[in-house]
């Protein structure tokens, strides 16, 4: 596979979790992975030739950051952070987290541990002096039931996963216009990870997410983004892709060098200050 990076060390994976023992779940949490540490990714780092990342606080430990911070200062200046903190959070805790190395705030509206909704608008006003960014994870379902809100964010927007697209109806189905329209305004930016999550046509290519893909990198080739959601925690152990291939489908989905360059190097030096 053509490194994306030219070789330069900067080809990154803006998407991955960090789960380790050490740190108590959530009693609340219905995602409960086995361990994948630090020393784990770092393997994976070194097989993909990947050398910048963005670990995601899962939610599996709702709004405790511990590990996220803990992997941060493992991980040093190579790697952001986004977490999660409900709106009771104060200015001196998100400045630790900035200082950490964190540069946006998750809601997985799908599986929402100590968070609510009503949180994202006034989040995501105090977080504008930060330079940070709302991510959410969220099925078409809940993007089209809030779309508005979505639209009215102060904040830049990252979505997780394509928006979970659902298949076969890909670009024509009605969630992917309003992603397409939240993308028209400019502040809206789109992980292109997870294709397995709504894929029909399956692996190893996963050609149904494909097109979703190429649709979304035309549409805002400059705020789109490559993430491997490694150790993929909705899988099941017997059912995980593998990273290298999934890297390997971006070849496929998106065939343009350069492009893939803006995906991989430019646009995630963009999004997350490295």
């Amino acid at each position: 596979m053509a490194r994306a990076d030219n070789g330069s060390g900067k080809m990154t994976d803006s998407h991955h979790h960090i789960y380790d023992s050490r740190y108590p779940i959530d009693p609340a949490a219905q995602l409960r992975p086995a361990d994948a540490t630090v020393a784990d990714y770092r393997a994976l780092r070194q097989r993909l030739g990947i050398g910048r990342h963005v670990v995601v606080q899962p939610s599996t430990y709702g709004t405790d950051n511990r590990c996220l911070l803990d992997a941060l200062s493992q991980f040093g200046a190579d790697a952001r952070g986004i977490a999660a903190v409900a709106d009771t959070v104060t200015d001196s805790e998100l400045r630790i987290l900035h200082d950490a190395g964190v540069r946006g705030l998750r809601f997985n509206l799908e599986f929402l541990v100590g968070l609510t909704v009503a949180m994202i608008e006034p989040l995501a006003k105090r977080i504008d002096p930060l330079g940070w960014h709302i991510q959410v994870n969220a099925s078409a379902a809940q993007i089209m039931e809030h779309r508005q809100l979505l639209a009215s964010l102060s904040s830049t927007l990252v979505i997780d996963h394509m928006g979970q697209i659902p298949q076969p109806a890909g670009v024509v189905h009605p969630a992917f216009r309003v992603i397409e329209d939240l993308m028209a305004h400019g502040r809206t930016w789109v992980k292109l990870s997870g294709p397995y999550l709504v894929s029909r046509t399956g692996a190893p290519d996963y050609a149904d997410a494909g097109v979703v893909a190429r649709s979304l990198a035309k549409l805002a080739p400059d705020r789109v983004i490559w993430g491997s959601d490694w150790p993929h925690p909705t899988q099941s152990a017997d059912n995980k892709p593998d990273a290298t291939r999934l890297l390997e489908d971006l070849t496929i989905w998106i065939p343009d060098d350069s492009t893939r360059h803006r995906i991989l190097v430019d646009n995630p030096a963009n999004l997350y200050g490295f």
